[in-house]
């Protein structure tokens, strides 16, 4: 089988990752996949954050935990020692798809070499508060951006998921 389609076939959402750090290298491969996905005319205005500092991973780790609704102490990170934060400017009408298509290159880069992945939720919400803003202007991101997702990074801890069978009657010809 093309291994393009291999890798989109067998990727899985981890949701237990191993403490052991990321290297670099890898991390950096996993950025170009993302900054190498397809954009509305172009534009490439989706930006990525790398957060491998444990006091600011567990930071964001705790403010999405309130989001999300979690009692104290739940980690919707599952243990991800990296993630790459996919934000992309809030003017731009296409923002949400291609943050997308972000996140996805990402997620397959990611498969490919061996490193597990899960895309987590409500970075839109965290961004939208004060302390998203803040963190924005700390790092020397100017301008209003939207958060679209996190990609949490990591090795496996455990089994590999198995893939769920695919549903039925969601393709329709018309020739």
């Amino acid at each position: 089988m093309d291994p393009v389609l291999e890798n989109i076939k067998t990727r899985r959402s981890i949701r237990r990752f191993k403490p052991d750090a990321v290297s670099q290298e890898i991390l950096d491969k996993i950025i170009e996949a993302g900054l190498y996905a397809a954009s509305a005319r172009g534009t490439q205005y989706s930006i990525i954050v790398q957060v491998t500092n444990k006091e600011l991973r567990d930071e964001i780790s705790k403010i999405n935990c309130q989001i999300g609704g979690w009692d104290s102490g739940f980690d919707p990170f599952y243990g991800a020692p990296a993630m790459l934060i996919v934000l992309a400017r809030q003017d731009w009408p296409n923002r949400v798809y291609d943050g997308s298509l972000v996140m996805a290159n990402m997620m397959l880069a990611a498969h490919d070499l061996g490193i597990g992945s899960c895309w987590i939720h409500r970075a839109r919400e965290e961004f939208q508060s004060q302390w998203g803003r803040d963190l924005l202007k700390k790092i020397g991101i100017e301008g209003e951006y939207e958060g679209i997702g996190h990609c949490a990074l990591g090795y496996v801890d455990g089994q590999y998921p198995a893939p769920a069978p695919r549903k039925e009657g969601r393709v329709f010809y018309v020739k």
